[in-house]
């Protein structure tokens, strides 16, 4: 009797050195981190379009497993994870039919939109198949498109969020620029459509962070991991034109979502 008292007054003393060296105290020392209730909302750059792997059950929604949202919830297991972004999504199709797994209890949403509304895909399909002036002019529609008509579009997503998920963390993420100028690329695109491409995806980045700074969300911008592994720079993270898998162009790569996007939103998640 006297040497598992001695023994374990001993144990005591030990863990109450550990605790001081550390600075921490007995409810710290056994705390586990608190489990997140995670959704991921928004269009095909958070559904994965263009890293393969598609969940078959997701139909023209793509979902894969390689997509960021899939990676981050694998890594830090969430109590619950509902993965509801589609892609081809606008504003109005995250409104009216992904925020049903939002609840008082939801800690943490991402969300990529606003591209599909200010219809980029067009621009793309535009700029690829016609001419450098229809090119341009389409690029200015769009840019006019995310001036007058996209913030009140992105005001109404932010707000049916916070309703929803009133305590929730949302993080928005911008999209990458797509094109290294002066690259490697010797066909396709002129220097000015890429030029004006990138140009067209910063405003509507700049356009995104201001509309989710005012409604107290976070945006995570990407352009800078993607730095170096845009279209033209020989390690490129994003698909370039491809008219027999169109809907994968300009998409990110199963690398660009994984050394590209999952670090970003993983800093401000």
């Amino acid at each position: 009797m006297k040497l598992s008292r001695i023994a374990a007054f001993s144990s005591s003393l030990l863990l109450a050195a550990v605790l001081a060296l550390t600075g921490a105290n007995p409810a710290q020392a056994t705390a586990a981190p608190a489990a997140l209730d995670y959704a991921a909302l928004g269009d095909s750059y958070s559904s994965g379009v263009g890293a393969g792997a598609y969940d078959g059950a997701s139909g023209s929604c793509k979902r894969s497993d390689r997509a960021f949202p899939r990676l981050w919830a694998a890594r830090n297991s969430p109590s619950s994870f509902a993965f509801a972004a589609c892609s081809g999504a606008r504003t109005s199709d995250v409104t009216e039919g992904q925020l049903g797994s939002l609840g008082p209890a939801t800690d943490l949403v991402s969300l990529t939109v606003g591209g599909n509304d200010a219809g980029f895909a067009d621009v793309m399909t535009t700029c690829v198949l016609m001419s450098e002036s229809t090119c341009l002019d389409r690029i200015a529609e769009a840019r006019s498109y995310v001036d007058r008509t996209l913030p009140g579009q992105l005001d109404g997503v932010y707000a049916a969020i916070r309703a929803k998920a009133p305590s929730a963390r949302v993080v928005v993420l911008g999209y990458p620029r797509f094109y290294q100028l002066n690259g490697t690329c010797v066909a396709g695109l002129s220097e000015r459509e890429r030029s004006a491409l990138n140009a067209a995806s910063d405003h509507l980045n700049t356009a995104t962070a201001k509309r989710a700074a005012d409604h107290g969300y976070t945006f995570a911008e990407v352009v800078t991991a993607f730095t170096g592994h845009e279209i033209c720079s020989g390690d490129a993270w994003l698909h370039s034109a491809n008219l027999l898998r169109i809907g994968e162009s300009y998409h990110p790569t199963a690398a660009g979502q994984s050394g590209g996007y999952l670090p970003v939103f993983t800093a401000h998640a």
